[in-house]
């Protein structure tokens, strides 16, 4: 029940986290908000780790869950949120985060030397051709609604980071959920520090949206939703349990659009579409060692 029930509950959390970036961008700097929600989500985990006299890890245990953390929450977020500031759409950016799938396929080709069939190639190629249906209109406008070709980079590299921190997650000494996220968090609040200090400001109004999305931002898609998705690296296959992943994209899309009146063009349907087939085909298909 639990390895239907927890992809289901992930995704609806997951789909909400650039919903957040969205409505926080008006009201204080990102990186700044990420420092404030990553430090908040470590102190939580950490007390609630303590309180339940939770396992945590020893000697180089310590090092890996922080390089985790750099990789899946601070890296990810920070050039995700870096990109919806930018201009970078909501709903496009979930969409990216869904490749997820792909980029594990092509770390298991540059790692484990894997030897994929014409339907893992194909998926590939169908996934990435989708993604660029969808940037592309973005990439060819200017002025208001344009993004660049960096924002766009920083948003891969943003999906880059968190299949090598989710993959790490398989190979982490094994202890509390409570005690992991922690330390994981606070790689996290590392990362956001620095790049606050390289390219953030004191920007924070004190608004009650802004105080509200934080506390969401804690408590659901950083306690509830990294530990459900640390849960699933745990207890499936790499590439299989973000199979519900491919439902945050839409959910996403339309969030934005009830919110902030996001709309996508025939093209960025179109590759919506080719997406997520591709990554249908790309998790469908088999691998074989070489």
């Amino acid at each position: 029940m639990l390895r239907f029930a927890v992809p289901a509950v992930f995704v609806l959390i997951w789909s909400t986290g650039f919903i957040v970036a969205k409505a926080v961008a008006p009201h204080a700097d990102l990186q700044l908000f990420l420092v404030a929600r990553f430090a908040l989500t470590a102190l939580v985990m950490g007390v609630a780790a303590l309180a339940v006299g939770a396992q945590w890890p020893r000697g180089k245990g310590w090092l890996m869950h922080l390089l985790a953390g750099v990789l899946m929450q601070g890296v990810y977020l920070c050039a995700s949120y870096w990109s919806i500031a930018q201009g970078m759409p909501a709903g496009v950016m979930a969409l990216l985060g869904a490749l997820q799938p792909l980029f594990t396929a092509l770390y298991l080709v540059a790692a484990t030397r894997a030897r994929f069939g014409l339907g893992t190639w194909g998926g590939l190629l169908v996934g990435f051709s989708g993604v660029a249906c969808v940037l592309a209109p973005k990439l060819a406008a200017s002025g208001a609604g344009s993004i660049t070709a960096l924002s766009a980079l920083a948003a891969l590299g943003s999906v880059a980071a968190i299949t090598a921190g989710a993959l790490l997650q398989k190979w982490l000494p094994r202890v509390d959920l409570r005690s992991a996220a922690c330390i994981q968090n606070v790689g996290g609040t590392l990362t956001a520090i620095v790049v606050t200090a390289l390219a953030g400001s004191a920007q924070w109004d004190n608004t009650t949206v802004l105080w509200a999305a934080l506390a969401w931002a804690v408590m659901v898609p950083s306690v509830v939703g990294t530990t459900l998705l640390m849960w699933m690296m745990r207890h499936g296959e790499a590439t299989k349990v973000t199979a519900l992943l491919l439902l945050a994209p839409p959910l996403a899309a339309v969030q934005a659009y009830i919110l902030f009146n996001e709309t996508l063009s025939p093209v960025q349907f179109i590759g919506f579409a080719l997406a997520l087939v591709g990554v249908l085909l790309a998790r469908s298909a088999r691998t074989s060692p070489q």
